[in-house]
């Protein structure tokens, strides 16, 4: 019986190593493929919060528009808003836009799934290689808003652990996101989930605002505790603009790690009946 298990094991510590250069030769194909498109990616990333940081922190202030929100000027309420803006559009579009063509009728997906890795693995790397895109855009956010208000951006990183766990779950969430929309939806329609999910989840995740000052609207401060979002914006005003009212640390990683596990599990789910089908 010992004898047994010690050869199965031995088996599987064999088998262990084509799986992790399988899963990292699946990642540095993205990542290169990436590297060569770096161009049109940044594009994409930077173009809606420079229009958003344009409109309303160099504008309005001009004309006398400009609001403060918890004591802190509109712009330094509103950049862990755009970053958590595109971390949830970067996830979505490296993951769930892809697949609307690899599950169309060419079948692309077929070539991933040959790889020696468990199909789920293949879903799992995909998540993993949007994370890299969302991180890489929430930065990309940082120096727009140095340059582009008329009034000072007051951000500091009160808290490094805060910040590095919200900028890694938040990526793998908007990755989860973006699995399960591009698994579960088919492709002719993605189009319409942009528009009545996607659009109205970013205007209503504390983007603008905290997620505090909505004690005016309560019936809405409840309802937005089921978006994603509203904990990305939260977890990064926690870490990089503490003065502004946040929600406790413990409750936006809380949440983040129960949205990665919902939004992964019903993903994964939907990518191995794609593929299997």
């Amino acid at each position: 019986m010992s004898s047994a298990i010690g050869i199965e094991r031995i088996a599987v510590e064999q088998k262990s190593p084509s799986f992790v250069s399988a899963f990292a030769g699946l990642l540095l194909r993205d990542l290169r493929v990436l590297r060569r498109e770096i161009g049109p990616f940044v594009v994409r990333v930077v173009m809606q919060p420079l229009l958003f940081l344009f409109v309303f922190t160099y504008i309005f202030p001009r004309i006398g528009q400009g609001n403060a929100v918890g004591g802190a000027n509109f712009a330094t309420v509103l950049l862990p808003g755009l970053m958590a803006v595109a971390i949830m559009f970067s996830g979505i579009a490296a993951v769930a836009l892809p697949l609307s063509q690899e599950f169309g009728v060419t079948r692309e997906i077929d070539d991933r799934v040959m790889c020696p890795l468990p199909v789920a693995a293949v879903a799992i790397e995909k998540v993993c290689f949007s994370s890299v895109q969302s991180v890489l855009a929430a930065v990309l956010v940082v120096p727009l808003a140095y340059y582009i208000p008329a009034t000072p951006v007051h951000v500091h990183v009160a808290s490094w652990p805060m910040l590095v766990a919200t900028l890694i779950l938040a990526s793998l969430v908007s990755g989860a996101l973006g699995l399960t929309i591009g698994s579960n939806v088919r492709p002719q329609q993605i189009g319409l989930v942009f528009s009545i999910v996607v659009v109205p989840i970013t205007f209503l995740g504390c983007v603008y605002y905290p997620w505090a000052v909505l004690s005016h609207v309560r019936w809405l401060q409840i309802a937005v505790l089921l978006n994603p979002i509203v904990y990305m914006s939260e977890g990064l005003r926690a870490a990089l603009t503490p003065a502004v009212p946040h929600m406790p640390s413990l409750l936006i990683v809380l949440a983040l790690l129960i949205s990665l596990g919902v939004l992964g599990t019903f993903g994964i789910k939907g990518f191995l009946r794609r593929v299997i089908s």
